[in-house]
């Protein structure tokens, strides 16, 4: 795999797979992270639903598989804080926790109700309630940008976030917004580049032409 590095303003982003990465890095002071499930939402009909109004992604297999129980125990490692989305799907791979937070999401029919993060909290659960549709999401699992500024208020003291699986960056987006560092890896050249994009952005940077195409 191709390893490249950007600094955008306050933040870092690496492409490259995170199993490589993080054992490299320095210490953090959280991890806030989405990571694939192993539940085959990664693109194609699945994310439609077979409804009108439902964008079709790019069906790259990224969601068969889960994260190997090392990745979680690297992220513990080098964090002092987590939050890590699909926690459900992670049970036998984490420890107990009671600060589970959940997002209702509104979204009706064969959707799921909400999602569960789970956290290093040692706090009552707590509930966040926004409706994704209308969103023009870049990525299939793409979460909005005001519920990911959510979660990093539970963790004021973080000044430098970690996103292990930064997809299309919509953490480090939060971090910026929230005036804190960010380190974002992600494996595929695609999201990543549309990650630079997005965070350029978000510091007040130009942003050139998305893959270098003319425009």
């Amino acid at each position: 795999m191709t390893f490249r590095e950007e600094q955008i303003g306050r933040a870092r982003l690496i492409l490259g797979d995170c199993r490589d990465v993080l054992p490299k890095l320095g210490k953090v002071d959280a991890v806030v992270t989405d990571p694939p499930y192993g539940i085959g939402e990664h693109g194609g009909a699945c994310r439609t639903r077979g409804r009108p109004g439902y964008t079709k992604h790019a069906d790259k297999g990224w969601d068969n598989e889960r994260p190997p129980a090392a990745v979680f125990d690297a992220m513990r490692h080098v964090s002092r804080e987590q939050i890590i989305w699909g926690g459900n799907y992670f049970a036998d791979l984490l420890p107990p926790s009671m600060g589970w937070l959940y997002w209702k999401k509104l979204m009706g029919g064969d959707f799921a109700d909400g999602e569960l993060a789970w956290t290093s909290r040692n706090r009552a659960l707590r509930e966040f309630t926004k409706c994704p549709k209308g969103m023009d999401k870049e990525h299939p699992c793409e979460k909005p940008v005001q519920l990911m500024l959510w979660c990093l208020g539970f963790v004021p003291d973080a000044e430098t976030i970690l996103d292990p699986f930064m997809g299309t960056g919509t953490t480090g987006v939060a971090a910026l917004q929230a005036g804190r560092k960010f380190i974002g890896i992600e494996r595929d050249p695609d999201y990543f580049e549309i990650a630079c994009r997005r965070i350029r952005e978000a510091a007040g940077e130009d942003v050139g032409p998305l893959f270098g195409a003319a425009a």
